[in-house]
């Protein structure tokens, strides 16, 4: 993700069975139970997070940033944790990143900004995806001069390539790629992550000199570019396998560029003019989705509906189809990447219309395949240009969704929780949850239902809450009641994969 992009049917027996597990059908109104709403928090070159906070301040940072986003019914957030070859976290693998603190890479903040950010997420009921940047050692502002000395670029020099104003690790060593898998262990061992998310940063370029790699590890390749494409996907199915083989429920998920290829190349590529990461930045997107080595796939398509060489709507439909139609392991779900920061700033003038993207918005729930959306970046949603996202929280995310589930992950779907106690408390309602004889539920939802009974599970409108589950008990206070009013409150166990128990546990409030 960068503010620099200017690039331009039959069911699967697979998505039949795993279908047959989900609990609850969806309703038929407009707003889905199940939907991905996501924030991407930029941390590179500080564009959705300023430096230099005390742990005092980036705390607060954190919790208003996240309860911003839990009001606008957001679900998940996309943490920036390794921007370039270092870590917003203590690791043994990576320098502290010089963009939490602002000083040299290297530098210890004195606290753990991961930590703390998923902490919060999860308080609110949100997932954390840690967003890694693999190969990119630093920006075009940096040289090598500024790394820290422990870091794996400057320890090993000969790992590192030079493309245009900035280095990058080569794909193409062995021990890089082993390198590579051995920061999302440490990852994904020590924090309790909901999914690691990789970006579009693959190969940068055409030009990029690697011949020397090519003629010593690709004698296997005639061409160049099969070799890359290969290596890029030896990473992304070696940091699925080492996800799942550490915690099988955690997701994997990569958002590259929106255009595969272009039919001019590929009478199977979308009918658009753009750069196409296959060729140019050597990634085969589609090859991950046939081999089940993700979970989601979230192709940033950053243009309009209106913008000819690169149409949002004709993409919308592609992605889809190569969805539908290619994933021959398991399913794998489609969310888009959304241009919040094109809003009322770009050269084409479809932006400067507020409804665009919202809009775009609705495409999506009508296109039938993509399960929601992810907006780049933060600011943007925060700066509301033109409005636009008024639109998104007035029309569109008008009540809580849930995340989609993976059930090729893990099927079993959880019990109800065992005991369920409610307090009413003048302007609020505590739920109190205790399931400590059981292991199988990572989160539970709140549903409220006026009066002495209950009612439609399926519509989202009727959900108060998500909270995560704190070694067997969990806590939440509703505090938009009526306190003349009775409610029935229905709490129901999310797994680890996001599958919904049968059942949920009913308690009324007392007059």
């Amino acid at each position: 993700m960068t503010y620099l992009k200017f690039m331009l049917v039959g069911i699967p027996l697979g998505v039949l069975l795993f279908t047959s597990f989900n609990p609850v059908v969806q309703a038929t109104n407009q707003t889905p139970k199940k939907e991905m709403r996501a924030s991407w928090i930029s941390t590179v070159t500080n564009i959705d997070m300023k430096p230099g906070m005390s742990k005092a301040e980036y705390t607060a940072w954190a919790k208003s940033t996240i309860q911003t986003l839990e009001q606008k019914n957001f679900n998940t957030v996309i943490f920036q944790v390794k921007p370039t070859s270092d870590a917003l976290y203590p690791s043994k693998l990576a320098p502290w990143s010089s963009y939490i603190t602002g000083n040299k890479q290297g530098t210890d903040p004195g606290y753990d900004p991961l930590q703390i950010m998923l902490d919060i997420a999860h308080e609110h009921g949100m997932e954390l995806h840690a967003w890694i940047n693999p190969y990119r050692v630093t920006m075009a502002s940096q040289s090598l001069e500024d790394l820290a000395t422990d870091n794996i670029a400057s320890q090993n020099p000969e790992w590192v390539v030079k493309h245009g104003e900035q280095y990058y690790l080569d794909p193409g060593l062995p021990d890089v790629q082993a390198y590579l898998i051995d920061t999302v262990r440490e990852l994904v061992t020590n924090y309790d992550v909901d999914a690691v998310h990789m970006d579009d940063y693959f190969y940068p370029g055409v030009d990029f000199p690697d011949q020397k790699t090519y003629e010593e590890y690709g004698s296997d390749f005639a061409d160049i570019g099969d070799w890359r494409r290969h290596n890029v996907s030896q990473l992304v199915e070696d940091i699925n396998q080492i996800i799942k083989a550490i915690k099988p429920w955690v997701q994997f998920g990569v958002s590259p560029t929106g255009i595969w290829r272009n039919q001019a190349d590929d009478p199977t590529g979308s009918a658009t003019n753009g750069n196409a990461h296959y060729d140019q930045l050597f990634a085969d997107s589609r090859q991950w989705i046939q081999d089940g080595s993700i979970d989601y796939i979230t192709p940033q398509i950053y243009w309009s509906r209106q913008l000819a060489v690169a149409s949002y709507s004709v993409l919308l439909d592609w992605w889809s189809k190569q969805v539908e139609t290619q994933a021959k392991v398991h399913p794998v779900h489609l969310y888009i990447g959304m241009a919040d920061y094109k809003v009322n700033n770009n050269f084409d003038t479809a932006w400067d219309n507020p409804r665009e993207l919202p809009e775009q918005i609705i495409d999506n729930r009508a296109n039938g395949i993509a399960k929601g959306q992810m907006h780049f970046t933060l600011r943007d949603i925060l700066k509301n240009p033109l409005g636009y996202f008024d639109i998104v929280e007035e029309e569109i995310y008008t009540a809580k969704a849930l995340t989609p589930a993976t059930p090729w992950n893990g099927s079993n779907q959880p019990k109800k929780p065992i005991n369920v106690d409610v307090d009413k408390q003048g302007n609020s309602v505590k739920i109190m949850i205790n399931n400590k004889k059981r292991t199988d539920a990572k989160k539970y939802v709140i549903y409220r239902f006026e009066g002495n009974k209950t009612g439609d599970y399926h519509n989202p409108k009727n959900i108060v809450g998500i909270i995560y589950d704190q070694e067997g008990t969990a806590t939440f206070i509703d505090q938009d009641i009526n306190p003349d009013k009775r409610y029935t409150y229905g709490v129901t166990s999310i797994s680890h994969t996001g599958v919904e128990s049968k059942d949920a546990k009913e308690k009324k409030t007392k007059k």
